[in-house]
Parts: C-alpha cells; structure tokens; sequence
C-alpha cells in the first residue's frame, strides 16, 4: 500500500505526527490560515518547519511564527520553490539597475467549495498568486516606499488585484494577479541597458521538480549542518508586509 516507501509510517492525526520523537523536521502545506496554528505546534513539539507560502495571513502572523521559531531554536522557511529554480536565479543575478518591472501571474478558478473562495481561510488572489508578483518585484527592487492598489471583489474574496509599487530613485513596479483570467505568468523588468522577460517565473514548465527538490535539500542542509535557512524569515515578513499594504491600499 506504501509503494517503494517500507519504512513509511501513517499517522490518525496532526498531533501524532509531530509527537514522533523521530521526526526532525514537518513540512505544512495546509490552508492559509491553518499555517501559524500548525507551525506553531510543530515548533512547540521540537520540530523544524517549512511552511507552504504564504507564511501567515498577515505580517503579524508571521512575525509571530517567527519569534516561536526563535524561541524554540528550530529553523522555520517559507515554501517559495520559484526561488531555487536555477534558470529564475540567473534571471535575476543577470538584472543591472533595474528600473520598472512588471509580474503578473492569474489563472482561472472555477466557483465551488474550493478554499480559495473563502477570506476566513485566507482565500484570495493576493495571497495565493500575489504573494508571487510582490515577492519577485521586491528581490529584483529591494523595499517598496509607497504602494497604490485597485481589487475586483467577489463575496469578499479579491478575484483580481493589481497595484504599484514606488521604490527610491522613482523606480516602479506594476504587480497583477487574478483568479479570472486565462493561465498567465511573466515577468518583465525594464533596466538601464536592456530588457528582461521570463515566461512562466513562478511554475517553471521544464521541470518544476528540480525547484521543488533543490528547497527541500537547501531546508534538510539548514538542518542537518545548522545553517541558516537560503529565505531568511525576515525576508518573508517583508514580503507580508508589503501584501498587508496591498490589502490595505485596495481597501479589502
């Protein structure tokens, strides 16, 4: 029933799996808002954790997660596997005075009971694909000063949500993400001396697997050898900082 996995063990509950005393490590890919609860469990237990993006439902949350993290002396890091695909990481070191970049990433998702529909779950298109767009615009520009946004709401979930970003020197970014669009991802940044665009950033159509696999041997190194994780958790505070000034600018 377990495949080519033997020694795999099955648990009844969440609570039994982090109770095993030899489980170094949990990754939690639950619903948005299910993620502090859970990642603070699992600290509490002993348990090191990588968390599915995004981190918290807001900044605060996972401020929060972090200073758990701390106290508990485990590493935690946000699942965003985009950020060890090799050719997204040349994409971006090969950047030189950017100027304005534009990302965008929607698709389309049909009514139902899909989690996603529901802001109490932490629904959304801003923080399930804008955390995407605001996150690369900021490893390609740094920290935003200022942030306009505009939302297409339905049944209080943001179905689509486009801003912009300011950052020092008058540069800007324009960030687009969507539930009601066809399949569309892509970023252009505009630099001093050329352009850049990379088609598909955030699920490479290649081999999406080896992004997925380099983070869980970045996380299990971190581990293993008491490094510090390769998405600092400061770094994902920022990035849900800037969500929370989206949500904020766009008025939901």
């Amino acid at each position: 029933m377990l495949g080519p996995y033997r020694e795999a063990r099955l648990c009844d509950s969440y609570d039994q799996l982090i109770e095993q005393r030899d489980v170094d490590a949990v990754y939690i890919p639950l619903v948005n808002n299910l993620h502090l609860e859970w990642t603070l469990r699992a600290l509490a237990a002993g348990k090191h954790v990588l968390c599915e993006k995004p981190l918290g439902m807001n900044a605060v949350e996972a401020g929060d997660m972090a200073a758990a993290a701390d106290r508990a002396g485990r590493r935690l890091m946000e699942a965003f596997m985009y950020r060890f695909d090799p050719r997204m990481v040349d994409f971006v070191e090969s950047i030189h005075d950017p100027l304005y970049v534009h990302a965008s990433f929607g698709f389309r998702l049909e009514q139902g009971t899909n989690y996603r529909f529901h802001s109490a779950l932490g629904g959304g298109a801003l923080l399930d694909v804008g955390c995407y767009v605001a996150g690369v615009a900021r490893w390609i520009m740094g920290e935003p000063l200022d942030v306009m946004a505009e939302a297409r709401m339905r049944n209080g979930v943001d179905m689509t949500t486009s801003s912009l970003l300011v950052f020092a020197g008058g540069r800007t970014a324009s960030l687009w993400c969507s539930f009601e669009s066809p399949e569309e991802q892509e970023v252009t940044v505009i630099a001093r001396e050329r352009m850049h665009r990379r088609e598909r950033p955030f699920t490479p159509s290649d081999d999406p697997a080896v992004a997925y696999r380099l983070m869980i041997e970045s996380f299990a190194d971190s581990v293993l050898h008491d490094l510090p994780v390769a998405i600092p958790l400061t770094e994902s505070i920022a990035n849900m900082k800037t969500l929370d000034r989206i949500r904020d600018a766009a008025r939901f």
